[in-house]
Order: structure tokens, then sequence, then C-alpha cells
């Protein structure tokens, strides 16, 4: 248990609330979740979704046509994390996750799906929206 605290306390940058017991190191050794900008890419006619895990546990989802949302999240262990969306809680399972792409499994009440992510390319600016 002291080893797994002394990793927690290295990867809290990495992972929100690591340090509390019963946590897990990160999904993937040496790569992290948080503090870049996910955006979406299995949906290319819905440009600009992205989400941001920071890692004390704040998640930032925005796209170009919605205002942003902050909400909670936190990892269950190594390959799920869990985060609200008005009163619901979305548990999603880590498919794959490198330096630039995650993919996610989301268990929505309608069944799994699928999300693809890159990190967002910089500079980004939303294209202009049909009204």
């Amino acid at each position: 248990m002291r080893a797994l605290s002394t990793l927690c306390l290295v990867l809290a940058s990495a992972l929100p609330v690591c340090a509390q017991e019963g946590m897990t190191s990160a999904p993937m050794v040496g790569v992290s979740l948080t503090e870049k900008v996910w955006v979406r890419t299995d949906r290319p006619d819905m440009p600009g979704t992205m989400q941001l895990f920071l890692s004390d546990g704040t998640l930032i989802s925005d796209s170009c046509w919605e205002t942003y949302r902050l909400s909670t999240w936190r990892m269950l262990d190594e390959d799920h994390i869990v985060w609200h969306e008005d009163t619901a809680e979305i548990a999603a399972t880590i498919v794959s996750l490198d330096e630039a792409q995650l993919t996610l499994e989301l268990d929505l009440a309608e069944g799994p799906r699928i999300r693809q992510f890159e990190v967002a390319p910089v500079p980004f600016v939303c294209p202009d929206m049909p009204r």
C-alpha cells in the first residue's frame, strides 16, 4: 500500500484524487488523459466537440454551437472513468489512450457508444455554423 501511495503522489498531477486510498495508477504508463484538449473525431458533422479532463477533477466540455459545461470527473480504476452531466452519471471505459488519440466506450442508457478523440490542433477556430 505504501508503494501505491508513493506512486499516486507522483502521479497526482495526472489523476484527480489519486492519493485517496483505493485509487490506481494512470491508464497508460507515461501517458496522461489530463491537461489536453481532446476534440471528437468520430462525428465530422459536429466540429469542435471537445473535452478537457483537468487533474483537479474538473471536466470542461464544449463545442462550436453549445455553451461550455463544467462537471466533475474521476478515475474508478486504471481503465474506467466517470463524470456527471446534469443528473446523469456517465461511465466510460478507456479503450485506447496515447499522446495523440483517445477512444472511450461510454456506458449509456441506450447502450454502449464509442467516442474517438484526438488532441486538438492549435490554433483552432470554430467554423461558421449555419443558423
